[in-house]
C-alpha cells in the first residue's frame, strides 16, 4: 500500500461509547474559535514526546526521522543521560536513529516541562503500571497530562498513548484543558491513539505498524490524524478517544486470554502424555481460524499483566463482571506459582529439598532478546525460591543485576554452566544464549516447551 494512505471510519461525536460505565461526553463546540489547524502559529518543535521509555523513545525517533522538529521529555536526567551516551535498550534500526538524532539539531532531549508550550504537537507516552494489588496506578499518567494541561497553549495536539481506561484522554486532559479555557476541536486538539511497540522485535518498522486514532471531536481526529500520517503509512480513524482507547484494551486483552488458554492446553497434555508444542504446530498448520499462542511462565512486560486490569477496574466500578477476563488473568497470574511447584517436585524426586538446593535461572528478561525485567515471571520465581532457602542465581546476557525480591540484587554469572546447579530453570530464551551444556546439568526444567526432550529435561 502506497505511504500515507489512510484508513477511516465514518467519524461522529463521542456519545454513548462508554455512557455506561463513565460520565456522559461534553458536547464540544465545533468551529467556534479562529483555530483550525495547528500550523497557524509559530512553534520551535512539532512534537513533543513525554516520557522517553521503552515506547516514547522509538516514537520520538521515528517522527524525526520523518522530518520533524523533536522535543524529547523525560523527569528522569538519568534516562536522558542513557540515550544520550546511546545506552538505550533500542533495536538495531533505532539504535542507527538515535544516532542521527544526536547530530540532528532539530532533535532535542530536555527535563524541562515548561519546553511543552514550544511544541506544536504534544504526544504521551508513559507507564500506566498496576500496583501490587493488581490496581491501576495512574500517578504517573496523572502527573504528565497535569503538565502538558498547565503549559498548554492554543492551537496545540495534545494526544496520550499511553494505556489507560476509557475515558481517560475526557477526564485527564480535554476536561482540564476546558476548565482552563481552551475547548478541545477549537482552540487546542485532544485525541488518544494507542501505542503499538513491540520492544525487541524488529518483524515490523514503525512504519509500518498502521495506527489508531480518535478524537475527542472530529476536528480534533482530524489534526492527530495528519500528525500521524506522516511517520506512519496507514492510519485507522475511530468515531472517539473512548473507542481508540478501548481498542488497545481489546488488543492484550485478547492476547492475555489466549495466553492464559495456552497455559492450560499445556497442562491439559501433560495429563494425556502428548507435548503442548506438537498440538500447537499442527493445529498452526490450518491457514485460517486459528491463531498461535504459546505457554510459559507467565506474562511480564508493560502490556499483558497490566492492561487487562484497567479495565476490570473500570467495570467493577459499574459493578460489571468480566468473568473470561478475570479467570485468564487469575490463571496468568498463579503461572509462576507453578513453576515453583515444579522445582520443588522436581528437586524433591531426586531426594533434595528446595533449602539448600542451588538453582540457576537462565533469562530473566520477561521476553526474548531485550532487558526489560518489569513484570517478569522471573522475579517472582526467584523470590519464592529464596524464600524456600533455595541458593538462586540467574544468568541473563541482556540483564546485568535483578532484584532478589528480598532486598537485595543477584548479579548475572557469566558463566552458568560451572556454577554448579541442581536445578536450572530455562526461563527465557535469548537469541544468544548457549543451551549445550544443559545436556550435562543435573536437572532441567524448560518453561520455554522448546528443549529437544532429554532424560533431564521436564516441561512445565
Amino acid at each position: 500500500m502506497a505511504p500515507n494512505t489512510k484508513v477511516k471510519t465514518l467519524k461522529a461525536e463521542p456519545s454513548g461509547s462508554s455512557q455506561s460505565l463513565h460520565t456522559q461526553a461534553p458536547a464540544w463546540p465545533e468551529g467556534a474559535g479562529t483555530r483550525t489547524t495547528t500550523q497557524d502559529q509559530a512553534f520551535t518543535f512539532d512534537v513533543a514526546i513525554v516520557g522517553m521509555g521503552y515506547v516514547g523513545l522509538p516514537t520520538a525517533l521515528a517522527i524525526n526521522a520523518s522530518g520533524r522538529r523533536v522535543l524529547g521529555l523525560d523527569v528522569s536526567d538519568a534516562r536522558l543521560a542513557v540515550i544520550r551516551e546511546q545506552r538505550a535498550d533500542l533495536l538495531d534500526s533505532d539504535k542507527e536513529r538515535l544516532s542521527n538524532a544526536l547530530l540532528d539539531p532539530t532533535f532535542m532531549l530536555s527535563s524541562d516541562l515548561s519546553l511543552l508550550a514550544h511544541a506544536a504537537a504534544v504526544v504521551v507516552c508513559v507507564p500506566t503500571p498496576v500496583d501490587e494489588y493488581l490496581v491501576p496506578d495512574l500517578g504517573i499518567l496523572r502527573a504528565a497530562c497535569a503538565s502538558v494541561v498547565d503549559f498548554a497553549t492554543t492551537g496545540q495536539l495534545l494526544m496520550l498513548t499511553s494505556t489507560t481506561y476509557v475515558g481517560s484522554t475526557r477526564d485527564l486532559l480535554a476536561l482540564p484543558l476546558a476548565a482552563k479555557g481552551l475547548i478541545p476541536g477549537r482552540d487546542v486538539f485532544v485525541a488518544f491513539s494507542p501505542e503499538r511497540i513491540n520492544p525487541g522485535v524488529d518483524s515490523f518498522s514503525h512504519e509500518d505498524v498502521p495506527r489508531v486514532v480518535g478524537g475527542v471531536t472530529p476536528a480534533c481526529g482530524e489534526v492527530a490524524e495528519r500528525l500521524l500520517s506522516a511517520s506512519t503509512k496507514l492510519v485507522h480513524v475511530v468515531p472517539s478517544a473512548d473507542v481508540a482507547e478501548m481498542t488497545k484494551l481489546v488488543e492484550n486483552t485478547f492476547r492475555a486470554v489466549n495466553i492464559a488458554l495456552a497455559n492450560e492446553f499445556a497442562d491439559i497434555c501433560h495429563e494425556l502424555n502428548m507435548e503442548v508444542m506438537d498440538v500447537i504446530d499442527a493445529a498452526s498448520t490450518k491457514p485460517y481460524g486459528f491463531m498461535a499462542f504459546t505457554p510459559g511462565p507467565g506474562v511480564g512486560g508493560h502490556c499483558i499483566p497490566c492492561d487487562p486490569h484497567y479495565l476490570l477496574w473500570q467495570l467493577r466500578k459499574a459493578r460489571l463482571t468480566a468473568p473470561v477476563i478475570e479467570q485468564a488473568m487469575a490463571g496468568i497470574a498463579g503461572r509462576p506459582h507453578q513453576v515453583v511447584e515444579k522445582a520443588r517436585r522436581i528437586l524433591s524426586d531426586r531426594n533434595h529439598g528446595v533449602a539448600g538446593a542451588r538453582v540457576m535461572v537462565l533469562g530473566v528478561a520477561y521476553k526474548p532478546d531485550v532487558e526489560d525485567l518489569r513484570e517478569s515471571p522471573a522475579l517472582e520465581i526467584i523470590a519464592a525460591l529464596i524464600a524456600d532457602g533455595a541458593e538462586v542465581a540467574f544468568s541473563d546476557p541482556w540483564c546485568r543485576t535483578a532484584p532478589d525480591g528480598h532486598g537485595g540484587t543477584l548479579e548475572s554469572e557469566q558463566s552458568p554452566a560451572d556454577w554448579g546447579a541442581d536445578l536450572v530453570i530455562l526461563h527465557t530464551r535469548h537469541s544468544q544464549t548457549e543451551l549445550d551444556w544443559l545436556a550435562g546439568a543435573p536437572a532441567v526444567l524448560d518453561t520455554t516447551y522448546r528443549l529437544p526432550k532429554a532424560d533431564n529435561v521436564t516441561r512445565l
